[in-house]
């Protein structure tokens, strides 16, 4: 199944704590994981976060500044974010393809401005403020079956079958016979629900897949691996190893 690794930690930076939870069971199709990114204490420089590509959705909540949330993907390739010295960001990372953009837009990378949107995002950034991330997993939770609810999130049997048999795709056609559908509607279907092309899904999941260990997974050769994920993350894959951990 998809593992996702959403960022490169520092290495350099040991005072910046990050914890992922699981999601309840009846939400694992739904919910990757529930993230805290916070600091205890300003640390001596500014922290440059380095998010990765997943294609997964994020809904971000600014615990320092509760206006300030909102719905976020990336592109197909890593950002690196200015954090500052201090920081608190409480995120749901959602699975891709599941999260309904003709009802809720979705913004590319970090949010920085207060959230305007049609979701109650505010109010939740204020009922999580002053609580353990352990006492807030209750209120992620029950948000998202508010949004299953109304149809905002939803199971999406494209890209569960992708991943179920990752092992298997090591071209767009392999993607396509392994989901049952011809290569146009993959491509129609990807677009709408994940807004990636399959050529770009797939480069998202073979760094992915990369990241994980599997150092030339679908790759041609180990000369083609370093370019793509050059590409993709800025670094060399022992650069990046060297600076991070995933």
């Amino acid at each position: 199944m998809y593992d996702p690794k959403g960022n490169g930690k520092d290495k350099t930076v040991q005072a910046v704590h990050f914890d992922e939870v699981e999601p309840p069971s009846h939400l694992r199709g739904i919910v990757h994981r529930f993230l805290e990114l916070k600091t205890h204490a300003p640390l001596q420089q500014d922290y440059r976060f380095h998010a990765l590509p997943d294609a997964c959705t994020y809904i971000v909540f600014d615990q320092r500044n509760r206006n300030v949330a909102g719905v976020s993907k990336l592109r197909a390739e890593s950002e690196e974010f200015n954090l500052g010295q201090t920081f608190h960001f409480v995120n749901i990372r959602f699975l891709p393809g599941v999260w309904q953009e003709s009802h809720e837009p979705i913004a590319y990378g970090l949010l920085d401005t207060p959230y305007k949107g049609g979701l109650p995002l505010i109010e939740i950034n204020d009922d999580l403020t002053g609580r353990d991330f352990s006492d807030q997993q209750d209120i992620l939770i029950k948000l998202v079956e508010q949004l299953i609810d109304r149809k905002m999130v939803a199971p999406n049997p494209v890209t569960e079958r992708i991943f179920q048999n990752l092992d298997d795709i090591h071209t767009v056609s392999d993607m396509a016979a392994v989901s049952e559908i011809s290569a146009r509607q993959l491509q129609r279907t990807l677009k709408r629900t994940t807004g990636f092309a399959p050529h770009d899904f797939l480069k998202i999941l073979r760094l992915q897949q990369a990241l994980n260990g599997n150092d030339t997974w679908s790759y041609a050769d180990q000369s083609h691996f370093i370019h793509s994920f050059r590409r993709a993350t800025g670094y060399t894959p022992g650069k990046y190893a060297r600076k991070f951990d995933v």
